[in-house]
């Protein structure tokens, strides 16, 4: 079992989420960074669909009341612990009782705490991810939060990770133009450079800048994906995240490849965007 004794909001249980359930209104959520769960997982020896503790500019305490195998990955938070070979993007033991503080990350905003078994929270609809937007899954943690964990019996032995993440330095995220780029001019998305707001989080990565021009007028709800750039009546970009909404009216003018995604769910508030054009043109459904 872990405890939660002290925490920032915006702390979830997180896995690779729920795929396959837009038709039903159930956007696929899970870890923001999924890389960095991932990686995780690995370190403790679990498959990399296990789910774990995603934390949002760290500030949390964890308590374990038996022995537990666990990492630290995502953000680099600074660790306080009395648990011996203790350090960021390794695994080691928390023995009962013994806490693991998490300090604010320097750069980047999700630092995730997998333990080996996995958080073993009851699933909702096949997944122990918290969806924000939809109030699916286990309620954000607060104090005195317990969370299970799982059976560790037939997980492979836990091993080093020789392929740790690159550093958390924003690239230009890329971006695959369309459907509904004929909505504003494709080459000022590219030649402009956007600052992330404060108010981003899960739902979306709302950006700031220099406002694009769009076409007056709104469309009837599109489904909408992770990545998606739409392009509110203000002309500042809102890049959906894990927890978006399934549909919507605003122009979706271009969609962050796969890739780079991970990226999106560690910039903060203040950091600077720009985008690049990568792969073909996303057609319009007819």
């Amino acid at each position: 079992m872990i405890e939660v004794v002290r925490v920032r909001p915006g702390a979830t249980v997180q896995d690779l989420g729920r795929p396959g359930r837009a038709a039903w209104g159930i956007g696929r959520s899970g870890a923001a960074d999924r890389g960095a769960l991932r990686l995780g997982n690995r370190l403790v020896g679990n498959l990399e669909t296990a789910a774990g503790i995603e934390f949002t500019f760290g500030g949390a305490t964890v308590r374990a009341t038996a022995p537990v195998l666990v990492a630290v990955t995502g953000a680099p938070a600074p660790l306080a612990t009395t648990a011996p070979r203790a350090g960021f993007g390794i695994a080691f033991v928390l023995a009962a009782g013994v806490e693991l503080e998490l300090g604010r990350p320097e750069t980047g905003v999700r630092t995730y705490l997998t333990v080996r078994g996995g958080i073993a929270v009851p699933l909702v609809l096949g997944a122990r991810a918290t969806d924000t937007l939809a109030g699916i899954g286990p309620e954000p943690l607060r104090p005195g939060t317990r969370l299970p964990v799982g059976p560790v019996s037939g997980l492979p032995d836990p091993g080093t990770d020789q392929a740790p993440l690159a550093p958390l330095v924003p690239p230009p995220l890329r971006v695959i133009l369309g459907p509904r780029d004929d909505w504003t001019d494709p080459a000022a998305l590219f030649s402009t450079s956007f600052t992330v707001r404060s108010d981003s989080d899960r739902i979306g990565v709302r950006l700031d800048g220099p406002p694009l021009t769009r076409r007056a007028g709104e469309l009837p709800p599109e489904g909408m994906v992770r990545g998606g750039i739409q392009l509110p009546p203000d002309g500042r970009p809102i890049v959906l995240h894990a927890d978006h909404p399934v549909t919507g009216g605003y122009p979706v003018v271009a969609v962050v490849v796969d890739a780079d995604l991970d990226h999106l769910g560690q910039l903060r508030p203040g950091t600077t965007v720009r985008f690049r054009p990568a792969g073909r043109r996303l057609r319009s459904a007819p």
